[in-house]
């Protein structure tokens, strides 16, 4: 049975992506939110971290049944993701952004997970043309089928922050929103570039009274949830 909701310290979360760069953001979110007594993490690699309250469990993602058992709590968080070239091919990728997240929520429905949150992107389309929208859009149809009672999917433009690996197209819209910033404005404000942390601060707001229903947070919506949760505010527009 899962902890009751709205108590300090009784609720639990499970993280899949801590080490990517919304995941990171995200874990630390739910370490420093009190009312989480559990947070626990599914990792290919050890994790440079360790928190009274954190449990980081090395797992072999070709096969997560094994880590059935850490499903068992109020909310997942699946950040997981890559990017073509780092993957090594389509199929790869496939793995990574389809196939783990939907094998992700049908241990988590089993569970009777309370919400599941997760990353997608702007442009994601099951529909489309485009391969990486396609299989973002693919994942999103899958997640609302899985039966879990809550789903909400976060759909940022492109991210900004500090990655392991050099991304010039990143670098250089990050450059551009600083010194331009008019130019994502008016109808072009739904593909601001969004930093990481805002989208991770968006994602625990949204966790924080999830509505019952399939709900989806366009790039624009992540800036108002994550300044609504750092006022304190419950909102879910």
């Amino acid at each position: 049975m899962h902890n009751e909701v709205g108590k300090g310290g009784e609720k639990s979360a499970l993280l899949l992506g801590a080490s990517g760069l919304v995941g990171n953001h995200l874990l630390q979110a739910l370490l420093a939110d009190e009312d989480y007594g559990k947070v626990a993490v599914l990792v290919r690699r050890p994790l440079a971290i360790s928190h009274p309250r954190l449990t980081v469990v090395e797992t072999d993602f070709d096969n997560l049944d094994s880590a059935s058992e850490y499903f068992a709590v109020d909310d997942v968080f699946c950040c997981l993701g890559t990017t073509i070239k780092k993957a090594g091919s389509q199929i790869a990728f496939s793995k990574v952004d389809l196939e783990y997240p939907l094998a992700a929520a049908r241990l988590a429905a089993w569970q009777d997970v309370r919400s599941f949150h997760a990353v997608s992107s702007l442009g994601a389309d099951a529909k489309s043309r485009i391969f990486y929208s396609r299989t973002k859009g693919l994942m999103e149809a899958g997640l609302k089928q899985s039966g879990i009672p809550s789903v909400h999917i976060y759909r940022p433009s492109l991210l900004l922050g500090k990655r392991k690996e050099h991304r010039p197209g990143e670098e250089t819209a990050a450059v551009v929103s600083r010194r331009l910033p008019f130019l994502f404005s008016g109808p072009f404000r739904a593909y601001k570039p969004i930093p990481a942390e805002t989208v991770a601060k968006a994602m625990l707001a949204g966790a924080q009274d999830p509505e019952i229903g399939f709900h989806t947070h366009p790039s624009k919506e992540l800036f108002q949830m994550a300044e609504g949760l750092l006022k304190g505010d419950r909102i879910l527009t």
